[in-house]
């Protein structure tokens, strides 16, 4: 496999900006099975028509849950996320209850990530975490490690891409760290280069989160997309 492939396999395509078009949002769907991505990470109205797009392709259907502030409650968050799994998604991004964690209500924080993972688990489908470390200090990121790990989701993810920052090296390095090593981690959030895609695959990531992701494929082993 080459370097665009590998770094291809990497990605999680976002079209998560509030104001895409439904033309967009296709048009995102249909490049993104061309390039060979893990997976679309599409607004939640868009699941069955992403779904529908990447039939017969690798590259999954995937979308956001209690996004982008993680305030919603568990059971509209489970039920957001038995939607999802309905039309087609068999990967969920979902954002932890910040203000919980910033509280140190943990038992909340696990409680509403449980839920969320039963709805999950029962379509065997995959879940990813976000944190949405820019709000966090280290002993809250650590906290929700452990917890994750405990709890045995598929991945913790650093960041939405919408709060006050993104994906920083120090975090993944404390996530790869104190996480269980059948976890893994994604990157996400002001990622929009090659060079930070590798540097967070060298990190430890599995998936990165873009949006860029034509100029990132173009600048692989000098190809154009």
């Amino acid at each position: 496999m080459d370097e665009k492939n590998k770094i291809a396999h990497l990605i999680d395509h976002a079209l998560l900006q509030p104001n895409l078009s439904d033309p967009a949002l296709e048009a995102g769907c249909r490049a993104a099975a061309g390039w060979g991505v893990a997976s679309v990470c599409i607004l939640p109205h868009a699941v069955a028509r992403c779904a529908e797009l990447l039939a017969g392709s690798d590259v999954a259907a995937s979308t956001v849950i209690g996004f982008p502030h993680g305030a919603h409650m568990s059971v509209v968050k489970a039920a957001e996320a038995r939607r999802a799994l309905d039309d087609g998604a068999i990967e969920l991004d979902m954002v932890i209850n910040i203000s919980k964690a910033v509280s140190g209500a943990w038992r909340d924080v696990h409680d509403d990530i449980r839920a969320v993972l039963a709805e999950v688990r029962e379509a065997g489908a995959k879940l990813k975490v976000i944190f949405e470390n820019c709000y966090l200090d280290n002993n809250q990121k650590i906290r929700l490690c452990e917890m994750c790990s405990e709890i045995g989701v598929d991945w913790v993810k650093t960041s939405t891409g919408f709060g006050t920052g993104g994906a920083t090296a120090e975090d993944v390095i404390l996530m790869r760290q104190r996480t269980a090593p059948s976890i893994q981690i994604k990157a996400s959030g002001g990622i929009r280069d090659l060079e930070s895609v590798r540097l967070f695959r060298d990190l430890g990531c599995s998936r990165i989160g873009c949006s860029r992701t034509a100029e990132i494929l173009a600048a692989c082993n000098g190809l154009n997309s």
